[in-house]
């Protein structure tokens, strides 16, 4: 039996950390449909589609499953795959290590819902954790001296985002008893929704031809479905089985791969202030769900 549970936990925190490192890539197929013409917004809803499609034989299969789910629930699922596509669209408009390090703030923002809007306990390393997470936000962003705002579109919907997928993650929490792949086509649906929306006050509708538009729907589907529905799915899966604290830290290595890969193939490196404000972030990261752990052990 407890060979079984291992074998289950080795595989589940496999998932997560292949997880981390597919996301710390995702960027690439996001620019190279933006350069196939997919710009802006456009890009991030062909994706999302397509995992809509992907999912939608599953989506009907459970229907009643959805039909019976509370609509808070829905919301809160499909205010996730807004944030989402904030974060994917912010990669076409911003560096991709800074649009990473500004989601990863996102614990911060899930302990403050907690504490104030939920009324949750705050343990006093999520307390050290918001202050150093803020601090490093402040050192990353005014890292050039000028005041510590998100410069540019890309950084602000990468810092909205992680802020609405911190609501997100607190409704989901509360509430929800949604299986894994219908909740990720509803997952999949706010994103496109919203994907859609931004799409044409940001870039105009492409023009798209012929053999091109075989290519770009190939790397759509592909993205989605690798990213946006075989990763997920793996993921709720996994998460269920772990312990958070384990989950968040394997998931950093999205940071790390993405600094990396963004370093090799775009040439986008950051500063030494840069590094140290978001070192201070992932510190932040790991603190916020240190006291999970310990308390459940106590």
């Amino acid at each position: 039996m407890y060979m079984h549970r291992d074998h289950h936990t080795l595989l589940a925190s496999a998932i997560v950390l292949a997880t981390g490192v597919l996301w710390g890539v995702y960027w690439l197929p996001v620019r190279a449909l933006g350069e196939m013409g997919l710009a802006g917004a456009w890009g991030t809803a062909a994706i999302t589609g397509a995992t809509m499609a992907i999912l939608l034989p599953a989506a009907v299969r459970d229907r009643r499953q959805l039909a019976r789910t509370p609509p808070v629930v829905l919301v809160s699922i499909a205010l996730g795959g807004a944030a989402f596509a904030l974060y994917s669209i912010g990669f076409l408009y911003g560096r991709v290590a800074i649009i990473i390090l500004l989601w990863f703030l996102s614990p911060v923002w899930s302990t403050l819902i907690g504490r104030y809007l939920m009324g949750w306990p705050t343990p006093g390393l999520r307390i050290i954790a918001i202050v150093l997470g803020l601090a490093g936000l402040t050192i990353m962003l005014g890292a050039d001296g000028t005041l510590p705002l998100p410069r540019g579109a890309g950084e602000w919907m990468s810092l909205i985002g992680g802020i609405l997928w911190s609501f997100s993650t607190t409704g989901i929490r509360a509430r929800s008893t949604l299986t894994a792949l219908p909740s990720t086509f509803v997952f999949a649906l706010g994103a496109a929704v919203t994907a859609l929306v931004l799409a044409p006050a940001l870039e105009p509708l492409p023009t798209l031809t012929s053999p091109r538009l075989v290519t770009m729907t190939g790397l759509a589907l592909l993205t989605g479905g690798l990213w946006w529905g075989l990763t997920l799915v793996g993921l709720m899966w996994a998460a269920v089985r772990l312990e958070p604290a384990r989950v968040s830290i394997l998931l950093m290595t999205e940071v790390l791969v993405g600094a990396a890969s963004a370093a090799l193939f775009a040439d986008e490196t950051l500063t030494g202030v840069e590094m140290a404000g978001g070192t201070i972030v992932l510190v932040a990261g790991v603190l916020e769900v240190l006291p999970a752990r310990y308390l459940r052990a106590a």
